[in-house]
């Protein structure tokens, strides 16, 4: 892994950027329509987790402004203590999506932008555990790689890790897991060029 950031740093990078990131990203749009087709996918009021949530900014606002109930979940401290003042319609809880056990289900989760800052290896055990938190008829929404691979991005002019599976293996994954894929768009530049995944768990599954 020469001459890639060390995806240990991700935590502390986004500790000493909160402030920064939340400003840049408040009161964006780029990801309103994602996030709208999620919460018609779901029962007024369901119940969904932002997982790698940040200071909130802008994913949980505008699932609050779908009127959701929204558990946020992140590793970052300092990015909670954020959201908590700026959004304490949700419920902001300290967790790491590698070792992710809520011991609960939610009808929706999102991960936007989060899941990819997970090696390759962590990646392929975390999954699983992220599905296990998805109930039956549940909606998932992931922005993902579609090769696998490790490469440099940026956070506030820093360099951070970012990893991916192939498309097939994420395919696979969530197929043993009983939820389909529904549409795995690539470089959807209304969202600034994103890969983004819709799935949805089986009724009863």
């Amino acid at each position: 892994m020469s001459g890639l950031p060390d995806p240990e740093d991700v935590r502390p990078l986004y500790d000493r950027n909160a402030a920064e990131f939340h400003r840049a990203r408040v009161g964006s749009e780029m990801e309103a329509g994602w996030v709208a087709r999620f919460a018609d996918a779901l029962a007024p009021g369901a119940e969904v987790l932002d997982l790698g949530c940040g200071s909130g900014e802008p994913v949980a606002r505008l699932l609050l402004d779908h009127g959701l109930r929204v558990t946020g979940a992140d590793f970052s401290a300092a990015m909670l203590q954020i959201a908590a003042r700026h959004l304490p319609g949700a419920d902001w809880i300290r967790a790491d999506i590698r070792t992710l056990d809520l011991d609960r289900g939610f009808d929706g989760i999102i991960a936007w932008h989060s899941f990819f800052h997970l090696t390759v290896a962590a990646q392929r055990e975390a999954l699983p555990r992220v599905l296990a938190h998805l109930r039956s008829g549940g909606v998932l929404v992931m922005t993902l790689g579609v090769e696998e691979g490790e490469i440099s991005g940026h956070v506030e002019g820093e360099e951070v890790y970012h990893a991916s599976l192939s498309e097939a293996e994420y395919r696979q994954i969530l197929a043993d897991a009983g939820v389909e894929v529904v549409q795995f768009l690539h470089d959807d530049w209304s969202c600034g060029g994103a890969n983004v995944l819709f799935a949805r768990r089986g009724m009863g599954d």
